[in-house]
């Protein structure tokens, strides 16, 4: 604790002020990661769950020490913890091919939250080492999380198309680099009327590469090919964006 801030802690207008204006920084600051890679939850977000949990913490502290309301002042914050799985719940998805994403943006409410509340308690120091650990894993850790699975040898491409024999192109293709095709699963899209370029087909295709394949490369490859509306790694997307 740095005793040079400890005039800061208490429950003055200005240790008050101090606090709501360091919640919608580091609120801020991890929501800007989110922001970038354009998720829906990102930085308005991250400051409201921020905000709101460092007025919870304050709160709980003004009803214990200016209304003697002597009662469990962490009680408060503890339901804010709480109420974080319900908010983010709703930014895990599970998607047609069955990956899982908001995981990351799940977590980043929930230490959010933890974040408020200690910025709440006084606690700056805490606050903003815990802030900058999150913006550094977020930042530095997913590129090593990348590269780390991006050099697995098993990748799962999602293809659009707009014609059956547009498949038959796309499996020579992997058969004439190495990959071997473990599974496909195809499925029809519903077609827009009065629109261009809409694939009517759509491909998951599991594959095992060999050391030398480039998951890159290849969803660039598939994409120039005639016929094809649109690829995906998952992986890719989840990291890269």
């Amino acid at each position: 604790m740095i005793k040079a801030l400890d005039f800061l802690r208490g429950t003055d207008t200005l240790s008050l002020l101090l606090k709501l204006a360091l919640s919608v920084l580091l609120g801020g600051i991890i929501g800007i990661e989110r922001e970038i890679k354009h998720r829906p939850a990102g930085f308005r977000t991250h400051i409201l769950i921020c905000l709101g949990s460092a007025i919870t913490t304050m709160t709980s502290i003004y009803l214990y020490v200016n209304l003697n309301l002597y009662t469990d002042i962490s009680r408060l914050g503890a339901s804010v913890i709480a109420g974080m799985g319900f908010v983010g719940a709703g930014a895990i998805i599970v998607t047609k091919n069955r990956k899982v994403k908001g995981l990351t943006t799940a977590a980043g409410f929930w230490v959010a939250a933890i974040i408020g509340l200690a910025t709440g308690a006084g606690y700056y120091e805490g606050a903003i080492a815990a802030t900058i650990l999150v913006v550094f894993a977020e930042i530095i850790f997913s590129k090593i999380e990348y590269k780390m699975l991006n050099s697995k040898r098993t990748a799962t491409l999602t293809v659009d198309y707009n014609k059956a024999e547009n498949l038959t192109t796309i499996l020579t293709y992997l058969r004439e680099i190495g990959a071997n095709v473990i599974d496909i699963e195809v499925s029809k899209n519903k077609a827009i009327e009065g629109k261009e370029n809409i694939a009517l087909l759509n491909a998951s295709i599991y594959l095992q590469l060999r050391r030398k394949n480039d998951i890159d490369k290849i969803v660039v490859e598939l994409k120039n090919m005639n016929g094809v509306v649109n690829v995906s790694d998952d992986l890719y997307l989840e990291l890269k964006k």
